[in-house]
């Protein structure tokens, strides 16, 4: 069986952003049905920096750009089988919960909540997915 290829998506502005920081990932990556979105800081949507906001506000970032990320590779949030969250305090956990329960109102994708000591910048959550078409 021949391995399937990843093809590796750019998402604007997302993908102009990381140019930025040099950083060597790409925001969404797909290969047959499978498609893997990047745990992604919350780029401030009007300049690309990151800066610090309220975890409320961090936490749409995130899922936007995760839903921008999806539809890029063709999908939707309906696709999403699996998140990981990734957040430096469990102090936001009921705040983030009510902002990703809007975005997944029904039957949510399985997921996983880890504490993280600290990130590269002044935000405090990411999260990457896997879904399926």
């Amino acid at each position: 069986m021949a391995a399937m290829k990843r093809e590796a998506l750019r998402v604007e502005p997302i993908s102009s952003y990381l140019d930025r920081w040099k950083a060597p990932t790409s925001p969404v990556t797909r290969a047959g049905n499978m498609i893997f979105v990047a745990g992604l800081p919350p780029f401030d949507p009007a300049t690309g920096e990151l800066a610090e906001m309220p975890i409320e506000r961090q936490s749409e970032i995130i899922m936007d750009q995760m839903r921008l990320c999806l539809e890029t590779a063709g999908a939707s949030l309906d696709n999403v089988m699996k998140c990981n969250v990734y957040c430096t305090s469990t102090k936001h956990f009921a705040a983030f919960n009510a902002v990703y329960a809007r975005y997944f109102p029904i039957d949510p994708p399985a997921r996983i909540f880890v504490c993280t000591p600290e990130w590269f910048g002044p935000f405090d959550v990411e999260i990457d997915c896997i879904a399926m078409m």
